[in-house]
Order: C-alpha cells, then structure tokens, then sequence
C-alpha cells in the first residue's frame, strides 16, 4: 500500500463529519455472496426478494473502484461452513423455515458452503490479488476467523463497512468492531437488507446517541471525501 498523509479527510456522516484516515483505514465488503445476492441460493430459499441486495452492487462497485485506485487495503469477507457442517452449531442449521437449509443442495451447489459456488463473492465485486478474503462461520467478521489479527498486522483502525445484510453481518461484524476499539463508518447505500423496515432501523441504531457504534454516510460522500487523493496521485505523475 502506497504511504498516505496521516491528516484526516472528513467525511460528511451522521451523527458529524467522520475523519477519514487513508493511513489507517480499510474498505470492509461482507458477505456479497452468490448465495445471499442471486436467485436459487440461501437468501431466496428464505423466501427473500434477492432484488433488495442488489441495489448495492453498483454504488459499491464505484466504491471499490476508487479505493483500490489510491492503493487502500479492502478486505472481503464469506459466511460459510465446512463439507461437513461441524462448524455450524445445530441452533443455527435448524433455525427457522427455509425451502433449504444449510448444505443441502442449490442450483449454486450446498449453500453456504465453503468451496462451492455458491458461497463464493459475485462476479461484479470479486477480489483481486492481495486482498485478503475472510471465511467466517458466525454472523460476525471477528468470531471463528483471523480477522482482527489481519487488521492488526495492517495498522488498520478504521474501518469503512458495506456488504450485507445490515441488520444481521454488517450489524454485528460493527458491533464486535466497535468493542475492540475499531471506528467504522457504513456506507449506508452499499449495505442492504431484505426489509426497508429494518435497513432503516439498522442505519439509525448505528449512528443514534452520537454514533454509539459508528458513522452512517452515503457512497457520495465518502467518494468526495477521497477526491484530493486522487488529486495529489494525478499530480505526483
């Protein structure tokens, strides 16, 4: 990663500005999965409108573009389970009343296993070389994975968190973030629910009681935001 200014970039957020540190931050994109985001994987057999994840994947796009343009570490994330299912308790598997459960056979091949195609990153968002891809088993980035440690060996401090959903991975991936002393920022239009009524509900309890677990800002503004890097690159060529 090329060295970056330490001084801050504000970003226009709620519940203020957020000061955006290119020398200490990483782009977070979770669970933008084949099975969560097409037709025919885990969030369909849900009975989910996979529509509604969609809507992130081009302000995300233009997101991943830039920051991977002034050289900022991005890192992906996957929920999954082994072949077996040992690392996916029976509370989990059992839960509710899909069409299809966990590992049990898709268009995609077993959902939400690790290796299929299914579980893998869609095509619009996949990662490059250098990019770390964390294979997690819970809800959250940190539990079951290196996630912290990789972010520790970076330097990394902030993170900018999009992906899905935003009431269940990016929610909890924030809050376990949040307790380790990390500052996030959600970009509130590259992270997407099933339901309008909890995307909003999970915006707001984010940044509510002067931001009690981050920042919510749109793609816009953290692209602007990031605008005078891209200005002094120019120049530096």
């Amino acid at each position: 990663m090329p060295a970056h200014s330490a001084q801050a970039l504000p970003v226009a957020a709620l519940p203020g500005p957020f000061p955006l540190n290119p020398a200490a931050m990483a782009l977070v994109l979770i669970d933008m999965q084949r099975d969560f985001l097409e037709p025919g994987g885990f969030g369909e057999s849900l009975g989910n409108d996979v529509g509604m994840l969609r809507r992130t994947i081009e302000p995300l796009r233009a997101v991943l573009a830039a920051t991977r343009s002034l050289g900022l570490p991005v890192l992906h994330t996957r929920e999954g389970h082994l072949p077996d299912l040992s690392d996916c308790p029976p509370s989990k598997l059992n839960r509710g009343a899909p069409s299809r459960r966990i590992g049990d056979p898709g268009p995609n091949g077993r959902i939400l296993i690790r290796g299929e195609y299914g579980h893998d990153i869609i095509d619009e968002l996949a990662p490059v070389a250098g990019e770390p891809v964390i294979d997690k088993p819970g809800k959250g980035a940190f539990y079951g994975t290196d996630f912290g440690e990789v972010l520790a060996v970076a330097g990394v401090t902030q993170l900018v968190v999009t992906g899905v959903t935003t009431e269940v991975c990016v929610h909890t991936t924030v809050r376990e973030a949040n307790d380790r002393g990390f500052d996030c920022l959600v970009l509130s239009d590259c992270v997407g629910s099933y339901f309008p009524e909890f995307q909003q509900a999970g915006l707001a309890m984010i940044s509510a009681q002067g931001g009690i677990f981050g920042w919510t800002a749109s793609s816009a503004d953290y692209l602007a935001a990031l605008a005078p890097l891209g200005s002094r690159a120019a120049v530096a060529r």
